[in-house]
């Protein structure tokens, strides 16, 4: 009797007064029935299958279990059969759903169609968040992008419908956010088409950022392929206070591990450290984690989850992970592949850039770094938001110092806009009073979007090719990323440092001891910011933005107009010949970092991402070449000419010449844009031959009939000349783990040969020989 009323009384405590509530007995009566999510009333929670795969996979490898490995492996196709071993084996898995945003939803739709498929196999949706740009204020350009990308939207909406694929509507929030919000929980295996999918980590999730055909293929039913992770341990301990954020967990590590230490990895944070973190602030670390390559980062459950579940109407679902809290948290002796410890209590804030998220430095010396660099120390624009920070407590705090300086009769020196993650925080923030006082001291409130993080700003206040410096609360600062000018430094940090700098307009001032002069020529400090994790009063949902599928799509159409310049139906690639690849040319010899936003350029680009011969107009223009230093020209071989990357490759390709891309370590960083992959293709490549790759890139192009291939030898990198010709050779007994010969023919006859490594397996060896993933599903039907 005892342990039911502490359960009526959680359940009570739990459902609260909003209109999401239950009734205890009802609820009670269905905890071994909760649902996944309030959309999706037929599609239930399923630990005890999580918890018996965990148990045979435990047994057959005796030994205990990381908190990843159990999530991970609790999702196996077959527990008993799979062979295991981390870093070396690829697992066969079954996610439980599948997310995608805008930008990328568009291609996957279009391969989902071609798949002729009638419906999706598991719950999955489409976020608008991806194409609405940032210009003067949240209403008006929420408004301009539901008229500029009308047809987009409406072939998203209609597809979902057809196909069963829930809809969130422009102006609805950041897919992050919404999946935290509405999505992720403990335990769950989610995988969606961007990469900072990660993010829901901080709910106790593994949720996994991947390309479009990645996701076709868990939505078509087949089991989805991972190469079994090694995991990284990060210990925390101490706890979070004053200036130290959240954020700057994810700043250090990336400063410790660099933007390629957690490739083919996922980051597992322990130790007591955790519980001084809020949930929100766990999901900005494991968002950030995709800044080191890591597969996903996770967070143990805690009562931090559990408030966050309750407060966000979900507190059936905490009822029930508490009842599977074993299952959700690592067991004790599990052992990792690397470990690294933090104590919290010494952590300083941090801001890392310019130019590469991995560039870190304490805030308090970042002034005379750059003074040093000659980095311009004026701060020009501050921005917080974003799918990495833009949490209720992240905008509380940032608040709080928004409002000191306000009591002291100051605004921001720079220019300052706020992203709201979702509508739910926007309505919230704005109901709370947090929008007021941000927009008082001089901020723009802008749409819930991704905005100027993804390089979707209407930038006017510096001319192209100004040097200059902004600082943002975002997880990625690749050259021109942000407002397309190279000349811009971006610098990525904490909602409240950016808040602070902001207001100082340099980045010289350090909040932790400098001072501020008032308006009245009083010195005074900023004192340590403040905010509540989660609303007082619950969230206000705001607008209801969301779509439901109908029950039965199947005679809904859904149409591509054949002039269009947004959206273009797919047709199929080429299988493979059956010989070996000879004499391909060499399209560009990369130097240096080549991150998916120089292989395929987001910003204004993102209109094409539906249509892939338009958006093959931007495939490698951010790389730089080997030969002359230079942004998108590279030397025609067949006329000696110079010209841009794809406009050789289009002649190439006319002309039936096929060739490769030499590019050098971590190739493919960053985004988990699938048309860094699709665009080669279908111009006409073959290969690309690299010192590494990225993770996510690498399965793209293996998904898109490529052969992403290493030098054994990175020094071999230097053996390729611009005006060589490569032969691969070794295909027609292309087998997993054995290396294959690439023969590099030189302009004055001399010839070297190198060995070429690669990770396929026979499945996406069958891919290549296919065509590609697509193809290769489509014979399988028959």
């Amino acid at each position: 009797m005892a342990t039911y009323c502490l359960t009526v009384t959680r359940l009570q405590h739990a459902l609260g007064q909003g209109v999401r509530r239950l009734h205890v007995s009802a609820a009670l009566g269905a905890k071994a029935k909760v649902t996944m999510s309030r959309f999706e009333p037929s599609s239930h929670i399923n630990y005890d299958k999580l918890v018996s795969n965990v148990n045979i996979v435990r047994k057959r490898l005796n030994r205990p279990l990381t908190l990843s490995e159990k999530i991970v492996y609790g999702h196996l196709d077959d527990p008993a059969g799979q062979e295991i071993a981390r870093g070396r084996t690829y697992l066969r898995l079954r996610p439980d759903r599948v997310a995608m945003q805008d930008a990328t939803a568009q291609m996957a739709m279009l391969q989902f169609i071609s798949s002729g498929l009638p419906r999706v196999a598991v719950p999955s949706t489409i976020h608008c968040d991806h194409l609405i740009e940032a210009q003067t204020g949240g209403v008006q350009d929420l408004q301009r992008a539901k008229e500029v990308n009308h047809e987009v939207y409406n072939f998203l909406s209609s597809a979902g419908a057809k196909y069963g694929v829930g809809f969130w509507k422009p102006g609805s929030g950041i897919i992050h956010q919404i999946i935290l919000e509405n999505y992720a929980y403990p335990g769950v295996m989610l995988i969606g088409t961007d990469s900072h999918t990660p993010n829901g980590g901080g709910l106790g999730s593994i949720c996994i950022g991947v390309g479009g055909a990645d996701a076709v293929d868990v939505m078509a039913g087949i089991p989805w392929e991972l190469k079994c992770p090694n995991v990284i341990g990060v210990k925390l301990t101490g706890s979070l206070s004053g200036w130290t954020s959240p954020k700057d967990v994810i700043l250090k590590v990336a400063g410790i591990l660099t933007v390629k230490g957690g490739t083919g990895a996922i980051v597992e944070y322990h130790g007591p450290g955790v519980d001084s973190i809020s949930c929100t602030g766990m999901a900005t670390i494991c968002n950030m984690g995709a800044e080191i390559g890591a597969t996903t980062s996770v967070f143990p459950y805690n009562h931090r989850m559990r408030t966050y579940l309750q407060k966000t109407g979900r507190g059936d679902i905490a009822a029930l992970a508490d009842e599977y809290q074993d299952v959700l948290v690592p067991d004790p002796g599990c052992e990792y592949d690397q470990v690294i410890e933090l104590n919290l209590s010494e952590l300083k804030p941090h801001i890392n850039g310019p130019f590469t998220p991995d560039l870190a430095h304490p805030v308090a010396d970042i002034g005379a770094v750059a003074e040093k660099n000659g980095w311009p120390l004026e701060v020009k624009v501050g921005l917080i938001g974003s799918c990495t920070n833009s949490s209720y407590e992240d905008m509380g705090r940032a608040a709080s110092l928004a409002q000191q300086a306000l009591d002291h009769g100051l605004k921001c020196k720079a220019q300052f806009t706020v992203t709201p993650g979702s509508e739910q925080i926007r309505a919230t923030i704005e109901r709370d009073g947090y929008a007021k006082v941000l927009s008082d001291v001089g901020g723009v409130v802008l749409a819930n979007a991704c905005g100027p993080c993804i390089g979707q700003w209407d930038r006017r206040d510096v001319k192209k090719g100004e040097k200059n410096t902004i600082v943002t609360s975002f997880n990625r600062n690749f050259t021109a990323r942000n407002d397309a000018n190279p000349a811009t430094h971006a610098f990525v940090t904490s909602p409240e440092i950016v808040t602070a700098l902001a207001i100082a307009g340099s980045l010289k001032f350090n909040p932790e001891t400098d001072y501020l002069t008032a308006a009245d020529g009083e010195k005074f400090k900023l004192e340590p910011p403040t905010g509540d994790e989660l609303p007082a009063r619950d969230f206000d949902p705001g607008q209801d933005t969301y779509q439901h599928p109908p029950a039965d799509g199947g005679s809904l159409r859904v149409d591509v107009n054949p002039q269009s310049n947004r959206l273009q139906l797919l047709e199929p690639f080429d299988s493979w010949s059956g010989r070996d690849l000879e004499d391909l040319f060499v399209l560009i010899k990369v130097k240096g970092k080549c991150t998916t936003d120089h292989i395929s350029a987001a910003g204004p680009w993102l209109k094409f991402r539906g249509h892939l011969d338009n958006i093959s107009n931007n495939l490698l223009i951010g790389a730089v070449n080997l030969e002359n230093d230079a942004v998108n020209s590279i030397r025609n071989q067949l006329s000696g000419e110079y010209g841009g990357v794809p406009d050789v490759a289009r002649e190439y390709k006319r002309q039936g010449v096929q060739w490769v891309v030499v590019g050098d370590a971590n190739y493919g960083e960053g985004s988990s844009r699938e048309h860094a992959a699709l665009e080669p293709r279908h111009l006409g490549g073959r290969a690309i031959i690299v010192k590494s790759f990225a993770r996510i890139h690498e399965t793209n192009l293996k998904k898109q009939g490529l052969l992403p291939l290493t030098f054994a030898d990175p020094q071999d990198y230097d053996k390729i000349l611009p005006n060589d010709r490569i032969s691969i050779i070794g295909l027609k007994s292309f087998t997993p783990g054995k290396p294959l010969t690439a023969v590099i023919k030189h302009s004055d006859g001399r010839q070297d040969s190198v060995q070429l490594n690669h990770t396929f397996n026979e499945t996406q060896i069958e891919w290549f020989q296919a065509g590609s993933a697509l193809n290769r599903m489509k014979q399988l039907q028959h």
